[in-house]
C-alpha cells in the first residue's frame, strides 16, 4: 500500500519540496493550506496531488480536514505565517503575535489531537533555528519554536507508539525571504552564508531530505532534526 501522506502548509517552499519528493516515491500526498490560489496552483503543477483548504489554526477546519482525508500514515506541518512576524517587541501588536502562535503551536497541537494515523505513522512539525539563535525582532518566532519542540516530545510520550518529530531549519532559500527583504534578498543571504560553517545557504531539498529521514526511520522519535547549516554553532 502506498504510503498516505498530509503536508500542512505545503502550498510553497519546504512543504512544496517535500510533496514533489514524496510523489516521486510513489506516496499518496495530500497538501493542505489556507490559500485556495496557492492550491490551485501546486494542482496544476503536481496533478498527482490532492489539495484541501483548512486553516491550522482553526480547530473545526482541522477537525474537517481530518475527516475528508481518512486515515493517514504521516502529517507534516510546515504551515508558518512570516509577514509582519520580525519586529522590535515594543512595536509588536497582540493580534500578529496571536496569529503566530495560532500557526506555530496551537496549530501543530490541533494536529495532534485530531490527526488519525495508522499503525506505525508519524507527526512531522516545523521549529527553526529562531528558538537557538534568536535575532532583534525575532521574540514571537523564538518563543514559539521553543514551545513547539517541548510539545514534540510532550506529544511523543502521549501518542506513542505514534512518533512525533520536529525538523529545525536554519536559514534556507524559500519564498518567505521575498516577504521579508524584498530585492535584497540574493545580497542579504550570500553575507548570511558566510557566516555558517558550510559556507551556504540551505536549500529546499535539503530540508526534504530530513522530513523523509524522519518519515522513513521507525526508531526516530522525541526528536527534532537540524538542518542549519552549523548555525548553531556560530
Amino acid at each position: 500500500m502506498k504510503n498516505r501522506v498530509l503536508i500542512i502548509g505545503g502550498s510553497s517552499g519546504m512543504g512544496l519540496a517535500l510533496a514533489e519528493r514524496l510523489l516521486s516515491d510513489g506516496a499518496d500526498v495530500t497538501v493542505a493550506g489556507r490559500s485556495a490560489e496557492r492550491l490551485s496552483t501546486v494542482a496544476a503543477r503536481l496533478p498527482r496531488v490532492r489539495t484541501a483548504q483548512a486553516d491550522i489554526s482553526d480547530e473545526d477546519a482541522v477537525r474537517r480536514l481530518f475527516t475528508e482525508t481518512g486515515q493517514l500514515d504521516h502529517v507534516v506541518v510546515t504551515a508558518a505565517d512570516a509577514v509582519g512576524a520580525y519586529k522590535p517587541v515594543a512595536a509588536y501588536d497582540v493580534a500578529t503575535a496571536k496569529a503566530i502562535v495560532g500557526t506555530k503551536l496551537l496549530g501543530p497541537w490541533l494536529v495532534g489531537k485530531h490527526a488519525d494515523l495508522a499503525p506505525g505513522g508519524s507527526i512531522t512539525f516545523t521549529s527553526g533555528i529562531a528558538a537557538y539563535r534568536p535575532m532583534p525582532g525575532s521574540s514571537v518566532f523564538a518563543a514559539v519554536n521553543g514551545a513547539l519542540e517541548a510539545l514534540v516530545r510532550a506529544l511523543a510520550v502521549e501518542l506513542a507508539p505514534l512518533r512525533v518529530n520536529a525538523v529545525s531549519p536554519g536559514w534556507i532559500d524559500t519564498p518567505i525571504w521575498d516577504d521579508l527583504v524584498g530585492d535584497g534578498k540574493a545580497e542579504r543571504l550570500a553575507t548570511m552564508a558566510q557566516r555558517l560553517p558550510v559556507n551556504r545557504i540551505g536549500t529546499v531539498d535539503d530540508v526534504s531530505e530530513a522530513f523523509v529521514t524522519l518519515l522513513r526511520n521507525g526508531f526516530i522519535t522525541g526528536t527534532v532534526v537540524h538542518v542549519d547549516g552549523g548555525h548553531r554553532l556560530v
